[in-house]
């Protein structure tokens, strides 16, 4: 992975808060860090990639593999996995501290560009072959025919839902903006203009 060279300053200094002396989270750091990694964990992500995020963008500054292996108690393998993965969503970033020959771990503050980053990887590949799934169930439901006029209907609402999700989620990569309007009139009944 690309790595960058952080200029905020030396770890530990003036601008960051110290960590308590035991190198165990304070209560609320530890209250935060849950909480953000129980909302990955709801999304489909790893708890812990949401943990290890949360505990980078709180305290700031970049920190080792092996500081957050003591601060979140997890595993070196676990951290190493964990890091190679938010990297690869763009959540964190690799960087090297002027005299300093460890590597270092970021948060991506940006958080716009982190979910968008996200949304365009996963949501958007996963609904485009949701799209796929359901153009070739429509081929096989029309080849069998007789089948009622009303499943076709229905097979074809689902599709025309499945693209409206996928405009909007390809708006919201370009702008930022997200506009349901599309999606919600698919779920009317009679609803199958696209």
């Amino acid at each position: 992975m690309k790595g960058y060279l952080w200029t905020g300053g030396e770890p530990g200094s003036q601008k960051t808060v110290a960590p308590p002396e035991n190198g165990r989270l304070a209560p609320w750091e530890s209250i935060s860090v849950e909480a953000v990694g129980n909302v990955i964990e709801f999304w489909g992500f790893k708890r812990n990639q949401g943990r290890v995020w949360a505990l980078l963008y709180l305290r700031g500054e970049p920190l080792t593999a092996g500081e957050i292996e003591r601060e979140l108690e997890l595993s070196k393998g676990g951290v190493s996995m964990l890091l190679r993965d938010l990297e690869r969503w763009g959540a964190v970033q690799r960087v090297r501290v002027p005299q300093d020959t460890v590597w270092r771990y970021s948060a991506e503050t940006d958080l716009v560009r982190m979910v968008t980053h996200v949304v365009e990887e996963r949501e958007a590949a996963f609904v485009t072959r949701i799209r796929a799934d359901l153009a070739e169930a429509r081929r096989l439901a029309v080849g069998v025919g007789g089948l009622p006029a009303e499943r076709l209907r229905r097979l074809e609402r689902m599709a025309t839902l499945a693209e409206h999700v996928e405009r909007a989620l390809r708006l919201f990569i370009r702008t930022s903006r997200l506009d349901v309007a599309g999606v919600l009139g698919a779920f009317r009944d009679g609803a199958l203009s696209r």
